[in-house]
């Protein structure tokens, strides 16, 4: 029965010595026994953890060794060298030669507790390998040795060949036994120039205060086809007072933004620097019924036809024009496309509002008005697209009925 299955603690006593000395009888099996005391390793020079040193071939460990009698296979001792005798230069590690003489023993498998094969001869003596791992460490540096001089050699063979480096990867493969070498990890990412002709998102339209802030190409010459058409949609009065209902017609075919014009006009008349300056009034804009004016984004041509209706000729400057006559406030197409020299292209928002509160004003009966105080702002009637100084008088423009507020 074994130990293990027996109860209680085992019998000490003369059967314990009779079965230790019996024990010690019996041939050995290779195996390390627990008990017993060992004998000491003459000329040892201490241990580490309980473990004696393991010296390795080589003049690694400062000279060279020697199997001490009776130590063991794991324990050795270092031979100190002869008396007046010159220094041995260590030579070539026996290891290395028997690995080059015979291929097989870098493949060879280490033996039991990391040491060589069992039955392998000692380099010197023809003993048991030297210490654990020495053999098997130093197969795996041949191996590696040969491997990378393989590699090198395939490599520089494919530069020079121009062929497919993939061989020489098949290759280290093959070496180290693989059964499927893995492809280039570059393999399918994008090359820098690929990579930097990635689709760009597309811009974002221009907003409305960009838009108004902008000059655009129209012919000063451009006469239209006549015809107009309504925006569609409506904007309430927003505020108070007398409510001024107002439609907005665009000539056809002009390629100016029908929606920001209706929307310029709706802002600026209800501004509380404009004709509805402390409730006086509140404008309307409607595309159906009855409005009090239509105010008519044309081009030059057709501006200056309905202007003539009510005898003003703008052809001269190119101007724009309440045609009291009819139903239409006249705003010309090349004017709110291009502005005008006294404000420049850095004001086109600023003349634009001029432009709309000028023309409305002449239709809520307000006549032109010039400025009378040099350095002053011009009053909202002076016909600033033509000019800011009269008579002498230079005034700064000005695109407010009330710049105050």
């Amino acid at each position: 029965m074994g130990r293990h299955s027996r109860k209680g603690p085992a019998p000490q006593g003369a059967d314990t010595g009779a079965r230790e000395a019996a024990a010690a009888d019996r041939p050995g099996t290779g195996r390390r026994r627990r008990g017993g005391v060992q004998a000491p390793v003459p000329g040892a020079d201490g241990v580490r953890g309980g473990h004696p040193e393991h010296r390795e071939a080589g003049g690694g460990w400062g000279g060279p060794q020697d199997w001490s009698a009776g130590a063991g296979p794991r324990q050795r001792t270092l031979a100190p060298p002869a008396t007046g005798a010159a220094p041995r230069i260590p030579g070539p590690r026996q290891e290395f030669l028997e690995a080059f003489d015979d291929p097989g023993a870098v493949r060879r498998e280490a033996g039991p507790g990391g040491g060589p094969p069992a039955g392998a001869a000692d380099p010197a003596e023809g003993a048991e390998p030297p210490a654990r791992g020495g053999r098997g460490r130093t197969a795996t540096g041949i191996a590696a040795a040969a491997v990378t001089t393989v590699l090198a050699v395939v490599v520089a063979g494919q530069v020079a060949d121009g062929g497919p480096q993939e061989i020489g990867a098949q290759s280290a493969g093959q070496e180290r036994g693989a059964e499927q070498v893995r492809p280039d990890r570059s393999e399918g990412r994008p090359t820098p120039s690929e990579a930097g002709t990635r689709p760009s998102q597309p811009a974002e339209p221009p907003g409305y205060e960009q838009l108004m802030a902008s000059q655009f190409e129209i012919d000063p010459g451009l006469e239209g086809s006549g015809e107009f058409e309504a925006v569609p949609g409506a904007d309430r009065a927003p505020g108070t007072g007398r409510t001024v209902r107002y439609r907005i017609d665009v000539e056809k075919g002009l390629p100016l933004d029908s929606s920001v014009f209706a929307r310029a006009v709706q802002e600026t008349l209800n501004d509380d620097r404009s004709w509805s300056h402390g409730g006086a009034m509140t404008f309307e804009r409607i595309s159906s019924g009855e409005p009090e004016f239509v105010i008519t984004l044309a081009s030059p041509g057709t501006t200056g036809v309905w202007c003539a209706k009510s005898g003003l000729d703008t052809t001269v400057d190119n101007v724009s024009c309440d045609s009291a006559a009819t139903e239409r406030v006249m705003i010309n197409a090349f004017r709110w496309a291009r502005g005008a020299e006294t404000y420049g292209p850095e004001l086109m928002l600023e003349y634009r509002q001029m432009l709309i509160n000028h023309e409305v004003g002449h239709r809520l009966g307000h006549n032109h008005v010039n400025c009378a105080t040099p350095g002053a702002l011009a009053p909202v009637m002076q016909q600033q697209t033509k000019t800011l100084e009269i008579n002498g008088v230079a005034c700064r423009a000005n695109p407010w009925v009330h710049p105050g507020g």
